[in-house]
């Protein structure tokens, strides 16, 4: 019988923690970790992470969005222009110590905003890998090999 990651016990979550942590460290960035789409998930199921989709409005309103996910855009507009509020307005909605899981559409965002977060004093904010949508494959499309949706995690869409 296999155990859906949501049903491991703490400790269990802990150790995806300390493990991404530690791999973070070997890897010399600043934050404290990556983790895969279905680990951020069992963490916030367990009510022991806040996850944040940095990507901007436009992309959460047309390509769809995590059911009570928060929302901190790290850039805007079609340009992406950098959001010069973003840790202010993260560390509003979550706190510096709280466990927080960003999210983009490839991970590549998510882990620039995490680099920046944790440079401005956030001890527990991680990367989720593989972001929303996953890579680009062969054919220049998103979602065929990984990522949120791909892995069939909860997403709704306007």
């Amino acid at each position: 019988m296999t155990i859906e990651l949501a049903e491991r016990p703490a400790q269990t979550l802990d150790t995806l923690l300390e493990n991404a942590r530690s791999k973070a460290v070997e890897a010399g960035l600043a934050y404290a970790g990556g983790l895969a789409p279905k680990d951020a998930w069992a963490l916030v199921q367990a009510g022991g992470a806040v996850l944040v989709d940095v990507r901007t409005a436009e992309e959460r309103k047309f390509v769809g969005f995590i059911p009570d996910s928060l929302h901190v855009a790290w850039a805007t507009g079609t340009s992406l222009t950098r959001n010069p509020r973003f840790v202010r307005e993260l560390e509003a909605k979550t706190g510096k110590d709280t466990v927080v899981l960003l999210l983009c559409r490839s991970g590549n965002r998510s882990a620039q905003a995490a680099d920046a977060a944790a440079k401005a004093g956030f001890t527990q904010v991680f990367n989720v890998l593989e972001g929303f949508e996953g890579d680009l494959n062969d054919a220049q499309r998103r979602g065929t090999s990984n990522g949120w949706r791909f892995h069939d995690l909860p997403w709704i869409q306007d």
